[in-house]
Order: structure tokens, then C-alpha cells, then sequence
């Protein structure tokens, strides 16, 4: 996320590497290459002016601490005012009324029906009874799209195949949501490969009539300033309360996250990372910036974890540590609630420092396909005994999971080492720093 633009920001702090003092004349060449990482970045260049001049006054006014250097304080300064310039505070949605109504807007492509379909996950795993409406009534297959992603994450989805009329099918779905006990609805509209004023018209329409409690415009965070340009205009017509940035794995440049807040005025409420039905998260300005400079997002990895993984499920694995009875079933279960968290490299560029260690890395998200391989190919009781694999038993695994023998023994070797240490740590009474071995993140 936003790899390209750390870098170039990280490289204009070393200007100021060894300086003993803040000048006029380092800040100012620091601040030149700070903006011209802004616009490269497909920051507006109006508020890449804005946000580096004001970088630059608050710099210069400042008295630098003999503990402190002028490039830690300039980092400070920046992370400050990047975290402004997107909002300050984080804002979450407003979820009013029997039942409340959070309509989705956005362009063709944009990841509308996707994000609706994280967004009920995300309500439903806060306790919500929600309902998804299928409201696209053009694009092919979009509501067999939302009936799979609603199957997918155990919420309902109501929808009329055949009715051509998306303000009636919305008030038929709130309708059938507040018989039927649904505390939320999401209803997923069409979107147009370019603003058109049917598609203004359709929308304004659906928000007369449903009166929302919260209206989301869904834009594709890899369009840049066009994603900006796309809800300037959207925002005229519709006046939305908030924006998500979706794709923000790819190639993504940084421009809307940082642009779209001073341009619209809206504040960014969520961020999307994938296809996973998990992979959304609530925006937070400051942990952004703090990710864009290359500072990491602690907080965020935290509540990844604390959301994958199960108390009930914790407790129950300890019990088996401290009766040494781990076996390869509670470690696919582990390696399961992982994949969960999202993105692999996103992950690890939350910890402080990773992200320059991860330049020029493939983390490839695939990597324990192999390792799952092995593990679903062996029977219930070498899951369970491992000890009982032998020479044979690893060739008919290897061949199974196509993998190779020498990977199986990888694989035995790395786990009975792990076994080893969890039987030191409990003798050493420490159950608990055993599981959390086993998962960094543990409770």
C-alpha cells in the first residue's frame, strides 16, 4: 500500500540526514522533493502546495531539541499535517432507524458490490442482523454476485430478478427488513463506466425515498485524481456522508486518499485491501499517515488479530498445549485464522521499520498453500499422532499434497521443534507464552 510514495518520502527525509540544525535552505530542499512525492503520487497539485508550504512554515518555526534531530522533527511535522490533510480523526457510520439504511453508490468497477458485501460481514461480526437489497438492475450478473458474496458470509439477500424498477425493490427490501427482524439494510445500486444522468437521476431517486441513515460513495483508489474529479461530482448531486477507497493492494498511488478530503469534503470511512470478505478496515487518518511514512500501524495489526482470532478457541488451544496435545489439526486451524487478517505484505508493512525491509520482496500470499497441501493429505491420526509417519506414509503424502518428501520432513522437523518448545515453556509454566508463540498476536 502506497509502497512507491514511502520510498520517495523516505529518500526527501535524508536531505536532512547529519544536519545538525534546521535551515532555510535544507528545509527547503527536503519540502521541494516532499511535493514533488505528492504530485508523483497523483496528489492534487493545489494541495500538494498547500499541505508542503505549511509543512515547511511550522519547520522553520520550530526550535530543534538537542535529543531530536531536524529529520525527526520534519517527519513529525509531516506526519502531522498528512493526518490532517486526511481528516484528523477517524469517523465511523451512522447507523440510525428501524431498520437503518446504508445506501452504495459509485461508479462501474468500482467494487461497490464487494464492499457490500464486507460491509454486512463487518456489521454482522459487531452483532447486527443485517440484510444485503440487490439493487443493480443492469449489470449482468450482479445479483448472483451479491447472492453468492450474502452465502458466503451467512447474510440474507433480498432481491427481485426481473424487476426493473431499483426504488421499488429498495422500498420492498427495508420493507421486508423490518418484518423480518434485520436491524441493517445495504443496498448495493447500479453504477455507469462513466457518470451519466440517468444513473444521477436513479441514485438521487433511491436516496428521496429510503432516506438513509448513511449514504457511501465507493471509489477505485488505483483512478487517482479521477477518483477525487468522480466524487467532486458525485458528491454535488448527492451529497454523500462518507467515501471508501477500495483497492488500495494494487497499484495504488496514494493521490485519492490524500486528495479527496481537502477536494469533496467528506470524510474517507473505510479502506478495502482485497477479495476477502474480512479484508476492510475502518479509515483512521492518522495510522494512514503514519503508513505512508513508513512508520508502521501497530494498532491496526492488533485489531486484525484481536478480530481473527477466537477467545473461546484460544482457551481451548492452551488447554492442549499444557497437556502437550497440539497436533496438526489446531495448527491448520491457526494457519486459517491468519489468512483471515488480509494481505500478507500489507500485514507485515504495519510492523515499524518492515516496510523498508520489504522493498523489492514478493511475500506471496500462496505461501502456506504447500504447507496446508501436506496437512490435508495426511490421514485423521497422523494428523493427530504425527509420530506415526514413516518412510512410506511421507511418500504417499508428498505425492498427495504434490509436493516433495524433503518438504514433508521440513514440515515434521519444523513442527515437533515447535512441540519441543512448548513442552520447555510449560515445565517453565508459561502455557501462555507458548500459545503465544504459536500466534504473535495471542491473548
Amino acid at each position: 500500500m502506497f509502497e512507491s510514495l514511502t520510498l520517495k518520502l523516505e529518500k526527501a527525509f535524508q536531505t536532512l540526514k547529519g544536519q545538525g540544525r534546521i535551515t532555510e535552505i535544507n528545509v527547503a530542499s527536503t519540502i521541494k522533493e516532499i511535493r514533488k512525492a505528492l504530485i508523483d503520487a497523483d496528489v492534487n497539485y493545489k494541495v500538494a502546495k498547500e499541505v508542503t508550504d505549511e509543512i515547511k512554515q511550522k519547520a522553520l518555526g520550530q526550535q530543534v531539541l538537542t535529543s531530536i534531530s531536524p529529520g525527526q522533527l520534519l517527519i513529525k511535522i509531516t506526519n502531522d499535517e498528512l493526518t490532517a490533510l486526511m481528516g484528523g480523526v477517524g469517523e465511523d457510520i451512522s447507523i440510525t432507524g428501524n431498520p437503518a439504511v446504508i445506501l452504495i453508490a459509485g461508479l462501474q468497477g468500482s467494487g461497490k458490490t464487494t464492499f457490500s458485501g464486507k460491509l454486512a460481514n463487518y456489521l454482522k461480526r459487531q452483532g447486527r442482523q443485517v440484510l444485503l437489497a440487490a439493487c443493480d438492475i443492469y449489470r449482468p450478473a450482479a445479483i448472483d454476485q451479491l447472492k453468492t458474496l450474502g452465502q458466503q458470509i451467512g447474510v440474507e439477500v433480498y432481491a427481485e430478478p426481473g424487476n426493473t424498477d431499483a426504488v421499488n425493490i429498495a422500498r420492498a427490501a427495508v420493507e421486508y427488513a423490518r418484518k423480518n427482524n434485520h436491524r441493517v439494510v445495504v443496498v448495493d445500486t447500479a453504477g455507469r463506466l462513466a457518470i451519466d444522468e440517468e444513473m444521477m437521476d436513479e441514485i438521487a431517486r433511491l436516496k428521496d425515498a429510503l432516506k438513509p441513515s448513511e449514504t457511501l460513495f465507493v471509489v477505485d483508489a488505483m483512478t487517482g485524481q479521477d477518483a477525487v474529479n468522480t466524487a467532486k461530482a458525485f458528491n454535488e448531486r448527492l451529497d454523500f456522508d462518507g467515501v471508501v477507497l477500495t483497492k488500495l493492494d494494487g497499484d495504488a498511488r496514494g493521490g485519492a486518499a490524500l486528495s479527496i478530503r481537502k477536494v469533496v469534503n467528506k470524510p474517507i470511512k473505510f479502506i478495502s485491501t482485497g477479495e476477502k470478505m474480512e479484508a476492510l478496515e475502518r479509515f483512521y487518518p492518522d495510522r494512514m499517515a503514519s503508513r505512508i511514512l513508513g512508520m508502521g500501524d501497530v494498532v491496526t495489526l492488533v485489531e486484525k488479530a484481536q478480530q481473527a482470532f477466537d477467545e473461546e478457541e484460544a482457551r481451548r488451544l492452551n488447554k492442549k498445549i499444557r497437556k502437550n496435545q497440539f497436533d496438526f489439526n489446531d495448527f491448520l486451524g491457526q494457519l486459517e485464522q491468519i489468512k483471515k487478517m488480509g494481505n500478507m505484505k500489507d500485514l507485515l508493512a504495519m510492523i515499524p521499520g518492515m516496510n523498508k525491509a520489504l522493498k523489492n520482496v514478493n511475500v506471496d500470499d500462496d505461501a502456506f498453500k504447500p504447507i496446508e497441501a501436506i496437512i490435508r493429505s495426511m490421514t485423521p491420526a497422523e494428523r493427530e499422532n504425527p509420530e506415526i509417519i514413516n518412510a512410506s506414509r511421507k511418500n504417499r503424502i508428498a505425492r498427495g499434497s504434490g509436493t516433495s518428501v524433503q518438504q514433508v520432513n521440513q514440515l515434521l522437523k519444523q513442527f515437533n521443534d515447535m512441540r519441543k518448545m512448548m513442552r520447555t515453556m510449560n515445565k517453565m509454566g508459561g502455557g501462555k507464552r507458548a500459545l503465544s508463540a504459536l500466534n504473535p498476536f495471542g491473548r
